[in-house]
């Protein structure tokens, strides 16, 4: 009998065969595992659902009905703080942190390119072997593990 297995599906993607030794990150230069080296999707993805509830708490606290208030503070935060500090809340409770390639902190050019793809959201789903999502390509930048 046929079943899902035997037809396969667009929706499952390539599959990303990597060879004996070969890790995400290898190719930049970091380590498979440990600090300064890639951080896993669950650790970006929780970190971001922590950034993302907290700016809707924020704004149902504040109590407008403008539904670009919690979009427009989830950009802010992101904004600030990773050109700044090279974290956001959520980053920093999950143990992750956004670098540029050179590893220093991101700056303002490289945030506002992030900053702008990430609220448009596709960008953040597709990505990489090296698990970089294009938000992070487009502004040369990386999230470590602390």
């Amino acid at each position: 009998m046929i079943d899902r297995d035997d037809l396969g599906s667009w929706l499952e993607g390539p599959k990303i065969e990597r060879e004996d030794g070969d890790w995400p990150g290898r190719r930049l230069g970091l380590p498979e595992t440990g600090s300064h080296s890639l951080a896993p999707a669950w650790r970006r993805l929780l970190g971001l659902m922590v950034d993302w509830f907290m700016c809707l708490a924020i704004a149902n606290l504040i109590g407008s009905s403008n539904p670009f208030l919690a979009p427009g503070l989830f950009a802010l935060e992101h904004f600030l703080l990773v050109s700044t500090l090279g974290y956001t809340v959520g980053h920093r409770i999950f143990g992750i942190e956004v670098r540029r390639l050179d590893g220093h902190v991101p700056g303002l050019v490289k945030a506002l390119i992030r900053t702008a793809l990430i609220v448009l959201v596709i960008p953040a789903l597709i990505f990489n072997r090296d698990n970089r999502g294009l938000h992070d390509l487009a502004a040369g930048t990386l999230i470590l593990k602390r």
